[in-house]
């Protein structure tokens, strides 16, 4: 198929960290198993529980809140949402339904511990979080840091966990690099990260998910580069799968909304002839203070967030012409995300005593009527 891509602002994949990566393997005994062991897993600290919650907002279907810890801690911040619906066509791995949800960290105590995934078992109601971690070699010996990324949106797609890195552009994963940090390497110090002489230090986290590539943000001469404040899978297109993209803005800020059409095989970005992958439409008709954007044959659901004390806004439509459904989600709504399997839209709130995951079905917010 020949697309016509939009000129201006673009992406660069760097190279794999194909060497860094095995060798973390192989320090920690092999890779764990994927996402379906990691839940599967009730042996090793961390599993932890979601709980049906009281719903806020007008427009929510239901709601679910973290552990005490998660839902209080000053120190981690949700912030993207992706489901096991954007990841396989069956909508489900190993009979289950996954939602998996990005976390930032501020710094506490002087320092930040980087990004954090949970993956959650929506059935089983129980979760586990995993840290991000960029591999290095040094001297012929694995080491590894925190990733650090505001992680504002993150997409499921295939074998491969997109994470949004603002205007840095787009980190990748592969969800089978999934690695366990085996008991006679693990240091409990959760201040620590790296290598502590022949032990592991991951601010006491048992699961990491290694950095794997990049798509680099930048622009042609006299353009502004996107910044990837947010990401979602349109999985309904008639040209094939898309990946959606947009900016947070507010006062001068653009607002533009993106598409970068996806290889359905292999679920990377499609390059122009450039070697850049560019993105099929470029609108900056977008809302300000948009959080998160996702689109379902052809009409987009953005949410908007109007900080920790008021209700936060869905909006409805196409570029140019959206409807707000005021006070239809929770305070200090993130990203968004699609299951069409029950024509749901699911989300999570950011601010700490009011985090949710919840969904809005579809048929309740209904677009513009022109």
């Amino acid at each position: 198929m020949a697309y016509e891509f939009i000129q201006g602002v673009h992406l660069r994949r760097t190279q794999e960290r194909v060497e860094e990566i095995d060798a973390l393997a192989d320090l920690c005994g092999g890779r764990a198993g994927g996402v379906g062991a990691l839940l599967a897993d009730r042996r090793t600290p961390g599993r932890r529980r979601m709980r049906r919650s009281l719903p806020a907002g007008l427009k929510v279907a239901a709601a679910w809140r973290w552990e005490t810890a998660d839902n209080r801690t000053e120190r981690w911040w949700p912030q993207g949402i992706t489901t096991s619906a954007d990841a396989f066509a069956s909508t489900r791995l190993d009979g289950r339904e996954v939602i998996a949800v990005s976390w930032y960290s501020k710094e506490v105590g002087g320092y930040g511990k980087g990004t954090r995934i949970s993956f959650i078992d929506f059935l089983g109601r129980h979760y586990r979080h995993v840290l991000l971690v960029v591999p290095k070699m040094v001297d012929g010996r694995v080491e590894l840091e925190p990733l650090h990324a505001h992680a504002g949106g993150i997409v499921w797609a295939g074998n491969h966990l997109y994470v949004a890195g603002t205007r840095k552009g787009i980190y990748a994963f592969r969800v089978d690099d999934l690695l366990r940090v085996p008991d006679d390497l693990h240091v409990a110090d959760h201040a620590k990260v790296g290598r502590v002489g022949d032990r592991l230090a991951t601010h006491g986290y048992r699961y990491v998910l290694p950095l794997r590539f990049a798509w680099q943000a930048s622009a042609d001469e006299g353009h502004e580069p996107l910044r990837y404040s947010f990401l979602s899978l349109d999985r309904t297109g008639r040209s094939g799968p898309e990946l959606v993209a947009g900016e947070y803005g507010r006062r001068k800020q653009s607002t533009r909304l993106a598409r970068f059409p996806l290889d359905p095989e292999s679920w990377h970005l499609l390059e122009a002839e450039d070697g850049y992958s560019r993105p099929l439409l470029l609108d900056a008709q977008g809302e300000r203070g948009m959080q998160g954007a996702t689109v379902v044959d052809g009409t987009w659901y953005v949410t908007s967030s109007r900080g920790p004390a008021g209700l936060g806004s869905l909006y409805v439509g196409r570029p140019g012409n959206f409807r707000e459904h005021r006070w239809a989600l929770p305070i200090g709504p993130e990203d968004i995300a699609y299951v069409g399997e029950n024509d749901t839209l699911w989300s999570v709130s950011e601010h700490p005593r009011r985090r949710w995951v919840f969904k809005v079905k579809r048929s309740s917010v209904p677009g513009p009527k022109c």
